[in-house]
């Protein structure tokens, strides 16, 4: 009993590995690949994870330190599965921390990217051609389009939800 309060996750680590969880589910979504042209591929996952895990940090952010915290726990759960992702396919252990940094790094770009072109909204524009460039891989192909709207109707939706939910863990994401 002693060593449950030593052992016993934070509440931020439970709730931002539910968060996580629920943005991996929703990046997984067949709508994204089907009707957005996603491409159902490494890097499309990559693309559409990162970006459930920005609509996360970005709901939290500046919200206090519960925020703060659980939106650590979102990030480190988000590293924590690429990490097994690139073992799960076999990739050696020396090789896995020369692509974790790589994805960090590009983790950190699309975070700052999305940061810029969300701050002109409700011009759409710069969230387009970052939906093209991104997740879009810049093919010419798919509907940017669509992906910015769920975009703008993820981050209201997101805004809408009461913080004490998502701090427990809880939030629901729209229809792509």
């Amino acid at each position: 009993m002693f060593l449950d309060r030593w052992l016993k996750p934070r509440p931020a680590k439970l709730a931002g590995g539910k968060l996580y969880a629920s943005a991996v589910g929703q990046a997984r979504s067949a709508t994204f690949y089907r009707d957005y042209g996603v491409r159902d591929s490494m890097e499309g996952r990559f693309e559409l994870f990162s970006l459930h895990v920005i609509f996360l940090i970005e709901r939290l952010k500046g919200q206090g330190d519960a925020a703060a915290e659980t939106s650590q726990a979102v990030f480190d759960a988000y590293v924590k599965g690429l990490d097994d992702a690139f073992r799960e396919i076999g990739v050696s252990d020396t090789s896995v921390g020369k692509k974790m940094k790589k994805l960090a790094g590009a983790f950190y770009g699309r975070l700052k990217a999305y940061d810029e072109a969300v701050e002109s909204l409700p011009d759409v524009v710069a969230t387009r051609e970052l939906m093209a460039r991104t997740a879009l891989e810049e093919r010419g192909e798919g509907d940017a389009a669509a992906l910015t709207a769920y975009v703008t109707r993820t981050r209201e939706a997101l805004a809408a939800q009461p913080l004490d939910a998502l701090l427990q863990g809880d939030v629901t994401w729209p229809t792509p």
